[in-house]
């Protein structure tokens, strides 16, 4: 396990030679410590992050970047077993969810790898143009530096989706990890070093958000910005972006609807429901935590939620079996039980879980919860709880079943299911989100766009799309005619 910097091809200690603690969250112990680097430490890697893209990486071919993704993603797989046992540790999630999101981690650098061979391709398109008398091409280049914030409840994968098509576009790199899951990221630095990535095209500085994530944010030398993580802090790097006009891509919050129509198959529905919301224990942005129920199918429906969701084995991460770790931290643990007790307090029914497991005495685990007709208004339908709380609503009709889902600042994610596809078709062409799943939820492949409207963020990850946030393009049109323009010269 890493405890330094990685800046500029080296690892060096903090400016300032603080140290983080490092906390298992199902023993509630510290097991190891990383710097707390500060804006000193921030202003290193983004001159080294430039020196790098000016001295070579930016003109590099998409060929070439994408040998160095490849070597980094094998890197990765010969290490994935103990990667995944290590983001158990600093996150909490169950064994098996860590090893899939490694694997999705590797198969990310794998696949920007073929994007940046095919941008080769794409290099100085001819575009035609109405007038014979000018020709025209199109470039895609590199945006230059960028600096990018990741949160903590997928730490290796949230890296992988960003550094991955930033390096493939060409683009070097300023990570900076949540301070609570800093130990992967660092480990994605280590396999960097460990393949030569030249030095200075991925940076990796932990520490906390006022003192690393705010300086990197605010550097002038950093030309994109990303990050994935709340509103609140969105709305601040997006000001900061605003001072020297940065290019920003923001993922932010949801409060995924999910909307189940009578002609759904329960036991299908209940499968889907408690995936997309107690898997990652909750922690996902796009959970689907609003249930949306037509009446007809509702008493039955949430009589098998109940019943199912008190089945789910509930423990730390490296035991077998276990469906639902820890929250992260003691800060999400406090705030998901405080979104509970407001629950009961403006008057939802909970119809189960909602506490701490009794037959654990440490970590912080907490019961699957779900509510009952929360109002409208109350704070438990409103804003996004990150945490396995799941609220559940009735309609009668489809247009209120949209209105319901469409009655949100978020715009993230929603999820309908029916057999009528039509009907899925339907629905999901109108609802406001950026992502729409029917007859699931949360299947997420790196092929497609991910991102949201409202205030669920600004761009799109993943894809083609994700390639695209770290490249500028560029006309060149040229005058290839043999007559004098003739402004004034006749």
């Amino acid at each position: 396990m890493r405890d330094q910097l990685y800046i500029n091809g080296e690892w060096v200690s903090p400016d300032l030679g603080g140290y983080l603690d490092v906390i298992d969250p199902a023993t509630e112990q510290v097991f190891h410590k990383v710097a707390a680097g500060t804006e000193e430490d921030v202003d290193h890697a983004v001159r080294a992050a430039r020196r790098a893209f000016d001295n070579g990486w930016g003109k590099t071919s998409g060929a070439e970047r994408a040998q160095w993704l490849e070597a980094l993603a094998d890197e990765l797989e010969s290490g994935q077993q103990a990667l995944s046992e290590l983001e158990v540790r600093d996150n909490g999630k169950p064994l098996p969810e860590a090893q899939w999101d490694i694997g999705d981690a590797i198969g990310c650098f794998r696949y920007y790898a073929g994007l940046a061979r095919e941008l080769d391709q794409q290099q100085d398109q001819p575009l035609a143009l109405p007038d014979e008398r000018f020709r025209c091409r199109i470039r895609h280049e590199p945006i230059g530096v960028a600096g990018q914030i990741i949160p903590w409840n997928y730490p290796l994968l949230m890296a992988a989706w960003k550094v991955a098509p930033a390096l493939a576009a060409g683009t070097t790199v300023v990570l900076k990890p949540s301070e609570l899951t800093p130990l992967t990221a660092l480990e994605l630095a280590a396999a960097a070093d460990r393949i030569g990535l030249p030095a200075g095209v991925l940076n990796v500085v932990t520490g906390l958000g006022a003192d690393a994530g705010s300086p990197l944010t605010e550097h002038p030398g950093v030309d994109k910005l990303a990050f994935t993580g709340s509103v609140p802090t969105g709305a601040k790097i997006m000001s900061a972006a605003a001072r020297d006009i940065k290019n920003i891509s923001l993922e932010l919050g949801g409060k995924s609807a999910f909307i189940v129509f009578d002609d759904a198959d329960v036991e299908a529905a209940v499968e889907w429901i408690l995936f997309g919301i107690f898997w990652n224990q909750g922690q996902v942005c796009s959970a689907t935590s609003r249930l949306l129920v037509q009446d007809g199918i509702a008493p039955r429906l949430i009589e098998r939620l109940v019943e199912e969701t008190r089945k789910i084995s509930i423990g730390p991460g490296m035991e077998p079996g276990v469906l639902l770790g820890p929250l992260v931290s003691q800060g999400q643990y406090d705030k998901v039980l405080g979104f509970v007790d407001q629950g009961l307090a403006s008057g939802a029914k909970l119809l189960t879980g909602g506490r701490r497991p009794a037959h654990l005495k440490e970590g912080y685990f907490v019961e699957p919860a779900i509510f009952d007709e929360p109002g409208h208004n109350s704070i438990l339908w409103r804003e996004e709880v990150f945490g396995p709380v799941l609220c559940v609503k009735r309609f009668k009709t489809e247009e209120q079943a949209v209105q319901m889902a469409n009655a949100s600042r978020f715009g993230l994610a929603a999820a309908v299911m029916s057999a009528d596809l039509q009907r899925t078709a339907r629905v999901a062409n109108q609802i406001r989100a950026g992502i729409v799943w029917v007859n699931c939820s949360q299947p997420t492949f790196v092929e497609a766009p991910w991102g949201g409207m409202k205030h669920s963020g600004i761009g799109r990850e993943l894809g083609e799309w994700g390639l695209h946030n770290y490249l500028e393009v560029k006309q060149v049109t040229e005058y290839v005619s043999d007559k004098a323009w003739g402004w004034y010269l006749k």
